[in-house]
Parts: structure tokens; C-alpha cells; sequence
């Protein structure tokens, strides 16, 4: 097995071409260059790595777990044009690069989002016979259900009604793990949706991926405090400035710091009882969306 960086890296480059090969760049009237400007060159392609380890985990079908990897990329990237535009969170920065509506108009933004969105769909259905129908129907229901008004929709709709409210822990858990936290585990579930996996390890495999979502988000918050811009390629100290609640707001910086590190032990512990014997990727992935820092 490679080393983790190797694989991580060699793994990025392998669901850049794809995405780029997927991606059209000839849609009309210049959606395809907007539609590329959201996807391609950038983001740390968590959800993808997440979905092709766990393929590998349990020895799953690795050309579905490519689609699958890139179909939820697809998702995530149409859910960030969307959320950066002035009606949600009028953000003018991500990836290092101004946004799609700053850069194309916020017409062609919300197009471009609706395409990447329907895109992905259309990647988990391919007319080659490469994938059976019983598995792309599995992996078209688990990113719908991730996607849509029981996850990451339903997540942002609550961030969008929680500006300025004082949420306890609970209720600022529950929006992330439908916010960030659902496409996430969504990522783990849909590489071991390539296999047949016993209900036990699926469980624990669910448990894993919902932990992680919720430390990336934490994770996340620490990051909107300490780093700048530049480093994270986004607008810092974002969340503060709308007064949107966070767990830094709640706890505070070095609480929030060890309820991550809680939270990542519990994603090792899930995998540790999955019944995997080929988890270290899945491990050192959860380190990694530990320490990242962007």
C-alpha cells in the first residue's frame, strides 16, 4: 500500500482528469467555461478521496467508485456557486479565485450550479453498461437523500434562519450534519455502496463518515478564526461577521480544538469495529481532516 500523501496526491490527479473529462466545456452560451470554473483546479477533493478509500476498504467496483467520487465533487461544487451568491452568503472569494457569480453574473452562476447538480446524476447512470442498475440506483438514492431537505439544503436553509440566534450545541450539531456533515458520510456510503457490505460494517462505515463531517466543520470554524484568506482561500472571519453561530462562538477556540480531536477519536473507534482489515487510508483521512489547514 502507498503511503498516504502518495495516494492522496496520485488519487486528486486521477479525479481531476475525470472531472475535467466530464465537465463540458462546450454547454451553450458559456455556461460550460462557468461550469469548469467551479469545479476544476481546486479544493482539497475531500468528499472524492473519502469515496474511493472506502471503495478500496472494502473492495468495491472501482470504476463506480470514480463516477461516485466525482458525482458528489459535483454536488459539493454546484452547493458552493449557490451558497456564495448575494441572496445566501454574498461571498466574493473561494478557492483563491473570486466567485462564479463575481465572475460570470449571477444568472449564469445559478445555471452553472443546476448543471453541475443534474451532471452528477448523470454520471451515476451510465448508458455503457459500466455500472449495474442496481448499484446506480443505490448511488443515485444516497446522494439525493445527502443533497436534498434531509441533508445539505435542509442544513443551509437552517444556517440561513439561524443569523443571529444563540444555538446550544445540540441544535448547531444537527445544522452541520445536514449542512456539511450529510454529503460527507454520503462520500463514505456511496464508496461502499461499490461492494456488498455486511449491515454491521455499514453501520460503522455511517458512523465513521458522520463523524468526520462533524470535525471538518469544527474544524472548519477554528480555521475561519486563525488562518487568513490567503491560506484558506475563502473570506476569513466570515461566519463572525455575519453573526452566524459556530462552535468557536459556543465553546471557544481550545474547547472547540478538543471536542474535534473527541470527535475524530470516535471516527477511528467506528472504523476500528467496522471489520475492515484495509482501513489505514480511511484512518490517515480522518487525520488529515484533523490537522488540515484550509
Amino acid at each position: 500500500m502507498l503511503a498516504f500523501a502518495p495516494w492522496r496526491e496520485a488519487q486528486q490527479a486521477a479525479v481531476e482528469r475525470a472531472l475535467s473529462s466530464w465537465v463540458p466545456d462546450q454547454a451553450p452560451a458559456g455556461l460550460g467555461h462557468a461550469m469548469r470554473y467551479a469545479v476544476l483546479d481546486g479544493g482539497k477533493r475531500l468528499r472524492p478521496l473519502l469515496a474511493l478509500a472506502t471503495c478500496e476498504a472494502v473492495g468495491g467496483h472501482a470504476a463506480a467508485a470514480m463516477r461516485a467520487a466525482c458525482a458528489v465533487e459535483l454536488i459539493h461544487a454546484y452547493s458552493l456557486v449557490h451558497d456564495d451568491m448575494p441572496c445566501m452568503d454574498d461571498d466574493v472569494l473561494r478557492r483563491g479565485k473570486p466567485t462564479v457569480h463575481v465572475q460570470f453574473g449571477e444568472a449564469q452562476a445559478l445555471l452553472a450550479g443546476d448543471a453541475l447538480q443534474a451532471l452528477a446524476f448523470e454520471l451515476l447512470v451510465p448508458d455503457d453498461g459500466s455500472v449495474e442498475p442496481a448499484m446506480s440506483a443505490r448511488l443515485c438514492r444516497l446522494l439525493a437523500l445527502a443533497a436534498g431537505a434531509g441533508g445539505m439544503a435542509g442544513g443551509q436553509a437552517i444556517d440561513l434562519a439561524s443569523v443571529g440566534v444563540a444555538l446550544d450545541q445540540p441544535a448547531l450539531e444537527l445544522m452541520h450534519r445536514h449542512k456539511t456533515g450529510a454529503l460527507l458520510q454520503a462520500s463514505v456510503m456511496m464508496g461502499a455502496a461499490t461492494a456488498r457490505v455486511p449491515a454491521d460494517t455499514e453501520t460503522k462505515l455511517a458512523e465513521y463518515g458522520a463523524c468526520v463531517g462533524l470535525a471538518f466543520q469544527v474544524v472548519d470554524d477554528i480555521l475561519d478564526v486563525t488562518a487568513d484568506s490567503a491560506t484558506l482561500g475563502k473570506t476569513a472571519g466570515k461566519d463572525a461577521a455575519a453573526d452566524k453561530p459556530t462552535f468557536v462562538s459556543l465553546m471557544g477556540l481550545a474547547s472547540a480544538q478538543a471536542y474535534a480531536d473527541r470527535v475524530l477519536d470516535q471516527a477511528h473507534e467506528a472504523l476500528r469495529q467496522s471489520g475492515i482489515d484495509r482501513a489505514e487510508t480511511l484512518h490517515a483521512l480522518a487525520d488529515w481532516v484533523g490537522r488540515r489547514a484550509s
